[in-house]
């Protein structure tokens, strides 16, 4: 039996501390926030997209940033392990589009609740580490600060599972990238990744709160080369673009700002321009004798009809058997192809994950354990690892969990 610290009460650090209790150690888990998965509880919008139910290769491919790092960590507790896992602990799972996979209930709680019930013989601290201790490059404890004062904890190891710096308000400030810098480690500068995008447009702010379902992307740099593609839901915001292609978008890109990058959103991918021409010469014709406005709104949700007219620079209040082939085929172009200048991604504290961290290249990838310092090992956000949006990063973080405490 060893004692083992874990540092960080989310995702991973709940993993690790079960999972560490599990193989028999001493096991205490050091918390700052009187919530445990605090973060956890607000991901999927609070459903907790727990997983991706895909084939590992496919996973690794989801992770841009490092995915070969995880190999070991992704065979060693895979997503069909996590499913398992969590459907064991009581809480039945559902596969939806994108093999995104959630709780029945739609309740992240039930989530963390399940954690919390893994974590049934660990000591659990609220307080907050200041200091990792050390001795020849060999752990031996840490220095905390409760709500009783100043404690040292001895320890034959000790895992840090802090997150990174998005959503600072569920505890997520950095404190692990400090820990591993003063133990020697090299730190990937932090950026966002899975966060929202500005626009250099003003329209898209008018519209905030709109969301649009299968709609398709494309994104193109400047000279016009697409960069990116996807398909599913966005939705407008009173700064640009959000939701989960926009997400998966920022994740790709990383850097933006004076890239020119300009996005075309097709609102109707589902048909040609053969088929879309035909659609609107059906409408217009049962409509003849309606305005503009009152005609669009049987192709696109009312509240954008206006703003849509307007880029067309036409007059809602026309009436539609004065619309010319010419305005038409412009209705057509927009409707495929409908452009936001990309201006900035939205700051780090409002990115879902933290892209960044602690270098791969000081982790061994086969056990999570610092190639630096002895009986030091690192589990989820605060390793330079990130995935698209899908469930992958709370998967990263199970399974580094995961193998980190079965390697003490």
């Amino acid at each position: 039996m060893k004692s083992v610290i874990v540092i960080g009460g989310g995702a991973a650090g709940l993993m690790a501390a079960g999972t560490a209790a599990k193989e028999g150690h001493r096991v205490t888990l050091i918390e700052k926030n009187k919530i445990l998965g605090r973060k956890v509880l607000i991901t999927g919008k609070g459903r907790c997209n727990v997983t991706n139910n895909c084939e590992i290769n496919e996973f690794i491919e989801s992770v841009p940033v490092n995915g070969r790092f995880l190999y070991s960590a992704i065979n060693a507790f895979t997503p069909k392990d996590t499913m398992n896992f969590f459907e064991n602990l009581g809480v039945p799972l559902k596969t939806e589009r994108g093999n995104r996979v959630f709780p029945v209930s739609d309740r992240s709680a039930d989530i963390v609740n399940a954690l919390k019930k893994y974590n049934k013989g660990v000591n659990i601290i609220k307080g907050k580490v200041v200091k990792i201790n050390c001795e020849d490059n060999i752990i031996t404890g840490v220095t905390a600060k409760t709500e009783n004062g100043h404690f040292s904890f001895d320890a034959d190891a000790v895992i840090i599972a802090t997150g990174g710096l998005s959503y600072p308000t569920t505890g997520s400030t950095g404190d692990g990238y400090r820990f591993a810098k003063e133990l020697g480690h090299t730190i990937i500068p932090p950026k966002p990744s899975l966060v929202p995008i500005e626009t250099k447009e003003e329209w898209p702010k008018r519209l905030s709160g709109l969301t649009l379902k299968n709609v398709a992307i494309k994104v193109f740099d400047k000279n016009k080369k697409l960069v990116y593609s996807d398909f599913g839901e966005m939705l407008f915001t009173h700064f640009g673009v959000s939701g989960p292609i926009i997400l998966s978008l920022s994740s790709h890109l990383r850097d933006i700002k004076g890239k020119n990058y300009t996005m075309s959103i097709d609102l109707k991918p589902a048909l040609d321009e053969g088929k879309l021409d035909a659609r609107l010469l059906r409408d217009f014709n049962e409509l003849k004798n309606k305005s503009l406005k009152n005609a669009m709104s049987k192709l696109l949700p009312s509240s954008m009809v206006l703003e849509f007219i307007n880029l067309l620079s036409a007059d809602p209040d026309m009436k539609v058997n004065m619309i010319t082939k010419e305005l038409r085929k412009k209705i057509i172009y927009l409707l495929k192809n409908l452009d936001l200048t990309l201006s900035d991604l939205r700051p780090i504290e409002e990115a879902v994950i933290t892209s960044g961290g602690v270098s791969v290249k000081e982790i061994n990838p086969k056990t999570m354990e610092s190639k630096l310092v002895s009986n030091l090992y690192f589990a989820g956000e605060v390793i330079d690892v990130d995935a698209y949006t899908g469930g992958f990063n709370l998967q990263i973080a199970f399974s580094t969990g995961y193998l980190a405490a079965k390697n003490i």
